[in-house]
């Protein structure tokens, strides 16, 4: 085993000693890297994406029980700009390798704290930073092309996603971010630009302080540098957030006026839910 495992090295290291050389064909394994916005940050996912070609992959190819560099040639990289939470696992920001255990009721999600590796040759578990589990997902359709990808973003959840012949599985993320973006606010706040518009959308997004969203609009509707029927809108949804539906109505019909002068029909249709929703 020994002998085969320092064969594949040396075959390895002349594949690499050979990239000076143009590409005379494309890699039986495509690459890909994947950059997701999250939060206030980025995930990064580098890896090789095989094709089935016909073969019996899980308890296969790769056996039930045995650590998969999830993807072809070099191991999955994933990189975190910001602290995230995987399937309440707390994970610093930085660069792990990605491996998997396959299974056929349940996957082992590894990172390892070496993201810089020929597949998971030199795996060793001492330099696992996390373990968890998640369920086998059976997929109604063959998945042809080994994908990783990233799904339901919201702007503090989302899932990580891989599927491949008929298996897969879920890894839901979450960030932390209202305690930055809130100290950001309340900073911002203080100086002589006041970013109003910013701060309106993430309290309302975020069922904030109600009263100092209106405020917030309020002042919106003195900014000569936005459209005046954006304010109105958001005016408009926080005084039915708090209740005020007459003052809803009113502020909205407004925004309807003057979008409808502006020739903005998105802006039109906008207010018009609002009041649409205050008459309910």
């Amino acid at each position: 085993m020994k002998r085969l495992y320092t064969q594949f090295c040396t075959v390895v290291l002349l594949a690499t000693a050979t990239n000076g050389y143009a590409q005379l064909a494309p890699p039986p394994s495509s690459a890909q890297t994947v950059t997701q916005g999250f939060g206030l940050g980025t995930i990064n996912l580098t890896y090789s994406r095989p094709n089935l070609k016909g073969r019996k992959i899980f308890g296969g190819m790769e056996p039930y029980g045995t650590v998969w560099r999830t993807g072809a040639n070099s191991a999955t990289v994933i990189k975190f700009s910001d602290d995230i939470i995987l399937e309440g696992n707390k994970v610093p920001a930085g660069e792990y390798g990605l491996f998997t255990v396959p299974g056929e009721s349940e996957w082992t999600i590894i990172l390892s704290k070496q993201s810089k590796q020929w597949g998971a040759y030199s795996y060793k578990q001492t330099d696992d930073f996390l373990r968890f589990k998640v369920k086998t997902e059976h997929l109604p359709a063959l998945t042809e092309t080994m994908t990783l990808a990233f799904a339901n973003i919201a702007p503090t959840t989302g899932d990580l996603k891989m599927m491949w012949e008929r298996s897969g599985f879920t890894v839901h993320m979450v960030t932390d971010i209202d305690t930055k973006v809130m100290a950001r606010i309340d900073s911002a706040m203080s100086t002589d630009k006041k970013p109003y518009y910013e701060a309106l959308i993430y309290y309302y997004n975020n069922n904030k302080d109600m009263t100092k969203a209106l405020a917030w609009a309020t002042e919106l509707e003195k900014d000569k540098n936005f459209p005046p029927f954006v304010p109105k809108l958001w005016k408009a949804r926080v005084q039915l957030r708090q209740g005020d539906k007459a003052g809803a109505i009113t502020t909205a019909q407004e925004g309807v006026k003057l979008a409808t002068a502006a020739k903005t029909d998105e802006y039109v249709r906008l207010n018009n839910e609002v009041i649409a929703q205050a008459k309910k």
